[in-house]
C-alpha cells in the first residue's frame, strides 16, 4: 500500500528539528508535548524507520531523519503555497516594514518565513532605522508597518513585547570594573541611550562614551570585544555577554516597550503580516541565553 504523508505530522517534525526539541515544538504546533510524540511516532509507522536518535542528552536525527528533512521541507513549502494562492488570491503586492536593527536576528527570519508561506505572492520590504526615523517615515506613508520602541510612559501604538532594559558587558572581560566606565551606546536620540546616561548620573557613577553606534551590532561588537559596557533590551544580547546587576553597582533601567504601529493605507496583507509580528514577538517567548556574572563564561 502506499505511504501518504500526513502534512500535520511532517509540520511537527520539522518543527522538532527547528526548535531544537520536542517541548519547544510543541508550543510551535500549539500541541502537547505528548500529542507531538505521538505524532513523531505515527509518522515513523508511516517511514517504517525511526527518524530520532534518542539518548539522555536529548533528540538527534537520525540518517532517514535527515533524509526526511528536506523533503518535508519542500513538500510544507509548496503545500502552504497552494493554498494560500487558492484560498488568499487578495494577498499580493508589498508591504513595506520598518524596524531598529535590535529586533532583526532575534525575531525577524521566523516571522518573515511563516508570512511568506502564509502569503507567497506579498514581497515584503524591510528597512531598519531607529525608531524617531521610522515615526517620521510612516507619518509620510513610506512604510506601511514600523515597530519601534517606546519611551516608558509615552506607549503608542499597539504593544507587541515589554521586556528588561539591562546593562551588559563581555562575559570575558572586565569593562565593567573601568573607571571611569566606558560606554558603547546608540547614537544621541535614543531613549535608552538617555535612559542610561540619566541613571548613571544619579548614581553618581563617572562615565565615558567610549563608542557610538546607529546599529545594534556596531554596539555589541566593541561590548564583546570587552571594550565598554551597554545598555540594551534583553533580548538584544548575544550569548557572549552577561548581565551586571545593581550589586554591581549598576542602577536599574525602565522596562523597553516595543510597539507595532500602522501606516495611513492598512491593507489586508499589512494586517497579514501584523498577525505574524504580534505572535512572534509574544512575550511569553523565550530569552536568548546569557550570562550573569555569578556564572561561568562557555
Amino acid at each position: 500500500m502506499p505511504v501518504n504523508f500526513d502534512t500535520d505530522l511532517l509540520r511537527t517534525f520539522v518543527a522538532i528539528v527547528d526548535a531544537g526539541g520536542f517541548t519547544q515544538a510543541a508550543k510551535q504546533v500549539h500541541r502537547t508535548q505528548s500529542a507531538v510524540s505521538m505524532q513523531v511516532r505515527r509518522l515513523e509507522e508511516q517511514v517504517g524507520k525511526p527518524l530520532f536518535q534518542r539518548d539522555g542528552r536529548g533528540v538527534q536525527l537520525a540518517p532517514d531523519g535527515e533524509a526526511l528533512l528536506g523533503y518535508a521541507r519542500r513538500l510544507l513549502k509548496l503545500h502552504d503555497e497552494a493554498v494560500a494562492a487558492l484560498t488568499q488570491p487578495e494577498l499580493a503586492g508589498s508591504v513595506r516594514l520598518g524596524t531598529p536593527d535590535d529586533y532583526v536576528a532575534r525575531f525577524l527570519p521566523d516571522i518573515l518565513a511563516r508570512y511568506a508561506r502564509c502569503c507567497p505572492r506579498v514581497q515584503v520590504e524591510v528597512l531598519c532605522e531607529p525608531s524617531a526615523n521610522l515615526r517620521r517615515l510612516l507619518a509620510e506613508d513610506r512604510l506601511d508597518l514600523a515597530l519601534v520602541t517606546c519611551l516608558p510612559g509615552s506607549e503608542s501604538g499597539e504593544i507587541v513585547r515589554r521586556e528588561p532594559t539591562v546593562w551588559a558587558c563581555s562575559a570575558r572581560h572586565l569593562a565593567h570594573e573601568v573607571e571611569p566606565l566606558p560606554l558603547a551606546l546608540f547614537q544621541p536620540g535614543c531613549w535608552c541611550r538617555d535612559a542610561a546616561l540619566g541613571a548613571l548620573a544619579q548614581s553618581g557613577r563617572p562615565y565615558r562614551i567610549a563608542y557610538t553606534s546607529a546599529s545594534i551590532a556596531g554596539v555589541l561588537a566593541a561590548v564583546s570585544a570587552g571594550l565598554a559596557v551597554t545598555a540594551a533590551a534583553r533580548s538584544a544580547l548575544t550569548p557572549d555577554l552577561r548581565v551586571l546587576m545593581q550589586e554591581d553597582g549598576f542602577p536599574p533601567l525602565p522596562i523597553t516597550a516595543i510597539a507595532l504601529l500602522r501606516g495611513l493605507r492598512p491593507t489586508p496583507a499589512t494586517e497579514q503580516l501584523a498577525a505574524h509580528i504580534r505572535e512572534g514577538f509574544g512575550a511569553d517567548d523565550p530569552l536568548p541565553s546569557v550570562c550573569s556574572l555569578s556564572e561561568e563564561p562557555a
